[in-house]
């Protein structure tokens, strides 16, 4: 079967561009499908699907688009337009990659169809802001952008050497076979920082040797939004939430929050889920610069040159607790909290920096008082890293799941 390359951008202003990265695409022995969302001038060649189709797939009226008096409109239907019929594409079986090139307008407008498609599908991104911070095109998805360096507008010198690595890197990424694993274990995910390094270790192994495979997430923000992306798309057998730090930068306005959110996934997809306030006695800055004026006199210690810890305080641990119960309580699985009785982290131990047993059981309390009575909550005494901790976490999930009628052996 010969693989399809999806091609999306306004062939109006960057209709050139878009014939010579589609006929090298083409020498490479792939197909191409064109999909137009441009809304102003006529396109440079016909499109394999028009902008009105795009615009109408949007609830947009192309005419009204087109008079250049409603760009913003104009940006938010062809966006929405371009995300269902490029997933429509994806779902039929007509797209085994994407590449887009423009602008920031463009790269807004194809970067949210291609955060539609499911990680491990090709996505290129030609975009003059692809030397910058792409977080918000990207999301949780793995777009792969290749700054343009020069504005996408005319080919020379610079600009055929771009598209051209473009063009050849979607044919390569489309082309190449992804080797098989003999045998595909059920995933299971875990949160983790390096202040849980040595307990999300030791619970993999445990996890590992059952039959499952673990996929480790850091708890940096983008971490956590991808971890609960792909519970979301129905690929995570169980959740291993040991590390919810991410809460404590979403209460102190820290700069590695995952949203409000957090934590919810597992409990909207129903799955197997342990919980664990891991991390929750730290919210993070970049540098000590960096840290808000409010916090100037908090407990702060260096992580590294460019990462500053906050520590949590009674009120903030309150509000993590109470998130952390809401979690567990809205789980449509089974669910378990466990509590590290002598600590959240590496810091927080008994004489670290972050020992705060005040504050830890300010977070603790919270928890117990709001969880509902049919959720297991298990106090152990030990630090979140020690043995006796994290060996009862796995053990613990694996129990979960076995409820489900699921282990690692069966699938």
């Amino acid at each position: 079967m010969t693989r399809t390359v999806v091609l999306v951008g306004a062939l109006d202003t960057k209709g050139r561009e878009f014939a010579f990265v589609r006929d090298l695409i083409a020498q490479r022995g792939l197909q191409t499908l064109v999909v137009d969302f441009g809304v102003m001038g006529e396109p440079a060649f016909p499109p394999d699907i028009a902008r009105a189709e795009v615009a109408a797939a949007g609830n947009g009226d192309l005419s009204v688009l087109a008079d250049g008096h409603h760009k913003d409109e104009a940006m938010r239907v062809m966006a929405e337009g371009l995300a269902k019929v490029v997933r429509r594409l994806y779902d039929e079986g007509r797209l085994h990659g994407i590449l887009g090139m423009g602008g920031s307008g463009g790269t807004s407008i194809a970067t949210a169809a291609m955060r539609t498609l499911p990680v491990g599908v090709p996505k290129v991104m030609v975009s003059t802001v692809g030397g910058g911070d792409v977080s918000a095109y990207a999301g949780t998805k793995d777009i792969m952008f290749l700054p343009s360096v020069v504005d996408v507008a005319g080919i020379n010198r610079i600009s055929r050497a771009i598209y051209s690595n473009a063009a050849g890197a979607i044919s390569g990424m489309v082309s190449m076979e992804m080797p098989q694993a003999t045998e595909d274990a059920p995933l299971i995910v875990a949160s983790m920082f390096g202040n849980t390094t040595a307990a999300v270790d030791n619970a993999r192994s445990m996890l590992e040797a059952a039959g499952y495979e673990v996929l480790v997430f850091h708890a940096t923000g983008t971490g956590g939004r991808a971890m609960e992306g792909l519970i979301a798309d129905g690929y995570i057998t169980a959740s291993l939430d040991i590390t919810t730090t991410e809460l404590a930068d979403e209460v102190c306005g820290g700069v590695l929050s995952a949203g409000p959110e957090r934590c919810l996934a597992a409990a909207r997809a129903g799955i197997p889920t342990v919980l664990v306030p891991g991390c929750v006695d730290m919210a993070n800055f970049w540098g000590i610069d960096t840290v808000p004026e409010q916090y100037r006199d908090r407990k702060l210690y260096r992580w590294n040159p460019n990462v500053t810890l906050m520590r949590t305080n009674v009120e903030e641990n309150v509000r993590i607790g109470e998130l952390l119960a809401r979690a567990a309580n809205e789980s449509r699985g089974p669910v378990a909290v466990l509590i590290p009785l002598k600590g959240v982290s590496m810091l927080d131990s008994p004489g670290g920096d972050f020992w705060d047993p005040e504050a830890d059981r300010a977070c603790f309390e919270t928890i117990k008082h709001h969880l509902k009575p049919d959720v297991p909550y298990i106090e152990i005494d030990a630090n979140i890293n020690d043995p006796a901790f994290s060996n009862q976490v796995a053990q613990t999930l694996l129990d979960l799941i076995a409820q489900t009628g699921r282990t690692g052996q069966e699938a």
